[in-house]
């Protein structure tokens, strides 16, 4: 019995850069809204880096094609879905570690022949390990709850602030506390306890005053009620 496939078709290389003119819109400027565009950019960055890999297949894609795979792979994180930076991070740290382990596998054959080879590996094993290591920091970032900084004011009998900050979850839900308590004015018998300020001499007036104006009575910032 034999059995049928189904024919393979081979598309043509696409190289093509799609310009899309809005209403009033002239074509130069289309063109060159389409080439500062981070797709198109990227994807000839993108398609200069495998040349030496795929450039020689029959069905090795082109700028357009390059283009249309990275807009598609960004249209995910424009939605806000984590799971292609996760899955980007995740993979960036497994090739950094396994840049370390080469290097620190050359290290270690050139040690106690050749001090500058040694040198030269164990530092770039070192630079491999920690950008590793914040690779994975960030992609355990990306997946932590967020948190806000909820900062509470207390303000004591005397006119004296406290100040201190919390960290609350956006999950749990936190309202910030009111204070119950405000500075009164002297003489109205919330701040009987409190000591005087003294002036730059204790036994005459703090502050000299013209010899053409008495004293005046200055107002309550704040009565108790």
């Amino acid at each position: 019995m034999k059995q049928e496939t189904t024919p393979t078709t081979t598309a043509k290389r696409n190289d093509a850069l799609k310009v899309y003119a809005k209403d009033g819109d002239n074509l130069p400027r289309a063109t060159a809204t389409a080439i500062l565009a981070t797709s198109f950019r990227h994807a000839i960055t993108t398609s200069h880096l495998h040349k030496a890999q795929f450039g020689s297949m029959e069905d090795a894609p082109g700028y357009g094609d390059y283009a249309d795979g990275i807009r598609q792979l960004g249209a995910h994180a424009v939605t806000g879905d984590l799971a292609f930076a996760s899955e980007l991070l995740a993979v960036q740290a497994l090739s950094l570690d396994n840049m370390f382990t080469e290097m620190a596998r050359r290290m270690a054959l050139n040690m106690g022949t050749h001090m500058a080879a040694t040198e030269a590996y164990a530092r770039i094993a070192l630079k491999a390990q920690a950008q590793c290591r914040a690779t994975l920091e960030a992609l355990a970032k990306l997946h932590q709850s967020p948190e806000q900084t909820v900062r509470h004011v207390h303000v004591n009998e005397g006119g004296q602030a406290v100040i201190a900050d919390q960290f609350h979850h956006h999950a749990g839900g936190c309202q910030n506390a009111e204070a119950t308590e405000q500075p009164h004015a002297a003489g109205t018998g919330a701040t009987q306890g409190s000591p005087t300020m003294l002036s730059h001499d204790a036994q005459w007036n703090g502050l000299p005053s013209p010899c053409d104006q008495g004293s005046e009575a200055v107002p309550d910032a704040r009565r108790q009620r």
